[in-house]
């Protein structure tokens, strides 16, 4: 992965991490940070996974790409909040 790549995937994941916090209901009792580092992480995998099955390099906007990594950043959130709420009950 490039330099190009790397920044791209952290600003996609700053953005993914926000559409995640939204798309699930109710509140989310953790940090900022901690969803966006959530969203950056998922923009990783969701590459990762993305050029593993073969759709990573489309031309124009790789939207199943993007559908990837918002699905694992929803389900990263998901989890991220369940056990970080859990924590902080103890």
């Amino acid at each position: 992965m490039e330099i190009t790549g790397i920044i791209s995937a952290l600003v996609i994941g700053l953005v993914i991490g926000a559409l995640a916090r939204l798309i699930l209901p109710g509140k989310q009792n953790i940090p900022i940070w901690l969803t966006i580092l959530v969203g950056i992480v998922a923009a990783f995998i969701g590459t990762a996974i993305a050029g593993f099955f073969g759709y990573a390099e489309t031309p124009g906007i790789d939207w199943w790409e993007l559908i990837t990594q918002l699905v694992l950043a929803v389900i990263g959130v998901y989890l991220v909040a369940g056990v970080y709420a859990g924590r902080s009950r103890r």
